[in-house]
């Protein structure tokens, strides 16, 4: 799979996203603070758009392939906010 770039930003309401013509990937910079497998979740789920860009059947079986346990990480990283009360931005 071809990703020509991975890039981080300040977003408020997404944990990553992509542009598929652009084969371009950008993660959420509060994923720094969160478990590298929250992190290397969200990359997967993001390159795994590339292939399909809906979240459908064919968009799990990917998940899978690539990540078994992808519904723990996702899980995890539900559970956890996008940001913290207490941090100084």
């Amino acid at each position: 799979m071809r990703v020509n770039e991975i890039r981080d930003k300040k977003m408020k309401t997404l944990w990553g996203s992509c542009n598929v013509d652009a084969r371009r990937i950008w993660l959420n910079l509060e994923l720094a603070k969160k478990p590298v497998s929250c992190m290397a979740y969200v990359l997967v789920h993001e390159m795994v758009h590339l292939i399909e860009r809906r979240h459908n059947d064919r968009f799990y079986e990917l998940m899978s392939q690539f990540m078994p346990q992808w519904q723990l990480h996702r899980d995890a990283l539900n559970r956890a906010p996008l940001a913290h009360a207490n941090w100084k931005y």
